[in-house]
């Protein structure tokens, strides 16, 4: 399943149903430029989760909303829930492991 671009205005939508991992991230963030690609490939192997990416330069109040004070912050939600924050880059393995527990 591919990575979708989301926005504040579509954020809960997209998020509150299901197992979602939000991708927050800037275009000039060295580490979020490594995550990506990550993420991407993991989206592939595990299509029963939706994966999200969202700029915070773009998409401000959400970022707020949810206090990403660093990116790249990964951001899982069960059925709307926030599970899991992970902040920092995130290597395939451990992201696969740990949306195994949700999925």
């Amino acid at each position: 399943m591919a990575v979708q671009d989301i926005t504040d205005a579509t954020f809960d939508k997209e998020t509150n149903t299901g197992v979602t991992l939000t991708d927050f991230w800037a275009t000039w963030c060295g580490p979020c430029r490594m995550q990506s690609p990550v993420v991407e490939t993991v989206a592939e192997s595990m299509p029963e989760v939706k994966f999200n990416k969202m700029d915070v330069d773009q998409n401000p109040a959400t970022a707020q909303e949810f206090g990403i004070m660093a990116i790249p912050t990964l951001l899982v939600k069960k059925d709307g829930e926030v599970v899991e924050r992970l902040t920092g880059f995130t290597p395939a393995h451990q992201l696969e492991a740990i949306l195994a527990k949700y999925a």
